[in-house]
């Protein structure tokens, strides 16, 4: 059992969700709060314990802020990065603060980029550095300059910090400075931390530079789709939460509460196979990028080490997930404190037709190589293995028969049929068939439209998805009856929900949920509603914080964001949406809508 680790006295209260920045580079990610603080980053990887975890309530700070409080903050990324502009209004001036991970990173060493600019008027601005490895527990100590960058330890990690060497060792053995800064001045303050000493210069140029020249690689232009800056945007999210490994963490963060104080608070920081299928897909909607190749990469490795025996979650290295456990810290307001997800333990029948769609799309692109061809053929070995057992489905329930899994696997299989022409491509669309066959003679209600599960006829979000993409032709009546029954009962305010909490109303038990209002409006697209499509498109994209960041539910009544932030597969769907609702595609007004 962790000895539970005290509350920073000095920390302030969090803000709402949707005032979080986002900073990444693949490895790892920080949340930024509107005064300056890194609130949340967990080093040296997305799995491990966090270093500056105030989001949650623990100690460990690293502020840059101006020493006059008397301000209004702001902010902007630059166009298709996750490089992060504060900027703050003060009372005789305007001060920014220019951040970024630098990237390429690998997953040994972390450095955390911040420039700080006097735009207009001299500027005074405090600087206060304070890392608390192992969620809190690890103060930093062998604090010392050493030819005017600061050297320390925090448990296992070495930590340089150049910048700031007028600063000074506090009580608490954290660093405390102040700098003054004329109109116009620039200073850099650069913070490493790596399993390992390292002495080669934290030289802050070419840390800026070579961030720029990653981040100028990694994401297209996207003038091709419908909302293109904000299709740069998804990009450059997925970019971020996307490991050297392959694996894509699902979100940042842990325990953020989906609804206060209901339980309903998990560990998102690790790759969910149906979050990366969901991100390989949609990049392949736009066109063929790395991002494809390496969910392709990640679910045909994960598939031949394990088979039928897939998990629904890995670490982003293809580890097994944690068990759960407590953390020693008070938690977010109304969240919880814990790491590790249940969901590892999983069988999740639909990741497999989740799977079967990616390997498809690659091959459109012909970038599915013969490892990840095999890969498929044991992912539809597997679908006829499991597909009449009950499993957890989508969302992580019971064990029940879930028309979702189902249909996934159908629209998996027949898409593979036809991209990959082998012996077996026959049996795969016969099995497609079979499938289907039974489970519209299981799952589809008396009324016309496809039940939640072969035992519950509720309405059922997550269905539109597999129909979007095939699972009937577009005009099957089935196709017309579920979307009119998900908008009648789950859609309001534009917005759509998952399924319903027996007799709650709408927006009572949870969020709407963003994934859904995205599938939505593929949905609405599929059936040629161009127009509806795009309403609910443009209603769920406006559901994001200031920083353009999608958590995975949104309050529509109180305006803000619900759970772990940023959600991956929220980001995936925009971009999938916009990528197939672009003017170049189907002559539908990019951006004039």
């Amino acid at each position: 059992m962790n000895r539970p680790v005290e509350p920073d006295p000095r920390a302030d209260s969090p803000w709402a969700l949707r005032d979080y920045a986002l900073i990444a580079d693949g490895e790892r990610g920080a949340l930024v709060d509107p005064r300056g603080g890194i609130a949340w980053l967990c080093a040296p990887a997305w799995h491990d314990d966090a270093v500056f975890s105030g989001l949650l309530g623990g100690p460990g700070r690293y502020g840059v802020r101006p020493a006059d409080r008397w301000n209004v903050w702001g902010g902007s990324y630059e166009d298709g990065t996750l490089v992060r502009v504060g900027r703050w209004v003060t009372s005789d001036g305007i001060v920014t603060c220019r951040e970024a991970l630098a990237a390429p990173a690998g997953p040994g060493r972390l450095v955390l980029l911040r420039q700080v600019r006097a735009v207009r008027g001299a500027a005074v601005v405090d600087v206060d550095l304070d890392v608390r490895a192992g969620n809190g527990r690890h103060p930093m100590t062998e604090t010392r300059l050493e030819d005017g960058t600061w050297r320390a330890r925090s448990g296992p990690l070495c930590l340089r910090f150049s910048g700031a060497r007028d600063a000074r060792p506090d009580s608490d053995g954290g660093l405390r400075a102040r700098l003054r800064l004329p109109e116009g001045a620039v200073h850099d303050l650069v913070l490493e931390l790596s399993t390992e000493r390292r002495d080669d210069p934290l030289d802050a140029a070419s840390l800026w530079n070579a961030t720029e020249r990653w981040w100028s690689r990694a994401v297209p232009d996207c003038a091709d789709t419908a909302a293109p800056r904000d299709t740069r945007m998804a990009y450059a999210v997925l970019n971020g939460l996307t490991s050297t490994a392959g694996g894509m963490v699902a979100a940042v963060t842990t325990s953020l509460p989906e609804r206060a104080d209901t339980g309903r608070d998990y560990d998102y920081r690790y790759a969910w196979v149906r979050d990366q299928c969901y991100a390989g897909v949609a990049v392949a909607a736009h066109g063929p990028h790395p991002l494809l190749e390496r969910a392709v990469g990640f679910v045909a490795d994960r598939l031949l080490e394990d088979g039928a025996g897939l998990r629904p979650a890995y670490t982003v290295d293809g580890g097994p997930l944690p068990p759960e456990r407590e953390l020693p810290l008070v938690g977010y307001p109304g969240g919880g404190d814990r790491t590790g997800n249940r969901a590892g333990r999983q069988f999740q029948l639909d990741v497999f037709g989740e799977a079967l769609q990616l390997f498809a799309a690659a091959a459109r692109h012909d970038v599915l190589d013969t490892r990840a061809a095999r890969a498929a053929a044991v992912a539809a070995d597997a679908v006829a293995e499991t597909w009449t057992r009950p499993d957890a489905g989508l969302w992580e329930l019971e064990d029940r028969w879930w028309t979702h899994s189902r249909l996934c696997c159908v629209v998996g299989l027949r898409d593979l049929s036809r991209e990959l022409r082998t012996p077996a491509s026959a049996d795969w669309a016969r099995l497609a068939d079979r499938v289907l066959a039974t489970t519209r003679s299981r799952c589809l209600h008396p009324d016309g439209h496809w039940r939640r599960a072969a035992d519950d006829d509720g309405p059922e979000a997550a269905l539109l998805l597999p129909l979007a993409r095939g699972a009937v032709p577009s005009d099957d009546p089935a196709f017309a009856a579920t979307r009119a029954e998900v908008v009648r009962r789950l859609a309001a305010d534009g917005h759509v929900y998952r399924f319903r909490h027996g007799d709650e109303p709408l927006g009572d038990a949870e969020g709407a949920f963003l994934l859904c209002g995205f599938t939505m409006a593929m949905a609405a697209h599929a059936r040629g509603r161009h127009a509806e499509a795009a309403r609910w498109f443009e209603r769920t994209r406006s559901a994001c914080g200031p920083a353009g960041l999608f958590a995975e539910e949104y309050d529509v009544a109180q305006r803000q964001l619900r759970g772990n932030l940023p959600q991956a597969f929220v980001h995936a769907l925009l971009l999938e949406c916009s990528a197939r609702f672009g003017g170049a595609s189907d002559g539908v007004p990019s951006d004039g809508w």
